[in-house]
């Protein structure tokens, strides 16, 4: 088990090593979904200390997110009011317990994921999946 969970450290570290901004970006979003996914399943098994662990971690990310915003863009101000919004949303669900909190912030992180994905893949490709 060690051994297979090295080896995806090591794929983790040079896909991180490796990747663009963009899909840094990319990776954080994917990140937060799959732990906020986890954090539902904590919640429904009633593990609240170590669903609160991952949700500081998600947390952590959506400032992390905010610290690389070039806030002269409008683009940038109305995402740091999201995270800042979905943020807040979190440190809600961690004292209240209201599941809706938590999965408006699973849908949100999903979209995002699923944007991103597609804005990496016209980087890439220089065209939307509808001209190809």
């Amino acid at each position: 088990m060690q051994n297979a969970q090295a080896q995806q450290l090591q794929y983790l570290k040079v896909q991180v090593e490796t990747a663009s901004p963009g899909e840094l970006t990319l990776l954080l979003y994917q990140q937060t979904v799959k732990s906020l996914l986890k954090a539902k399943q904590l919640y429904a098994q009633g593990e609240y200390e170590s669903m609160n662990e991952v949700l500081h971690k998600v947390r952590s990310i959506f400032n992390e997110l905010i610290i690389t915003l070039d806030m002269q863009y409008e683009i940038s101000r109305n995402l740091r009011g999201l995270y800042l919004f979905y943020n807040e949303h979190l440190a809600r669900f961690i004292i209240n317990k209201n599941e809706t909190l938590l999965d408006e912030t699973i849908e949100f992180a999903k979209g995002m994921a699923e944007t991103w994905k597609q804005a990496v893949e016209i980087v890439k490709t220089g065209r939307t999946r509808k001209d190809g």
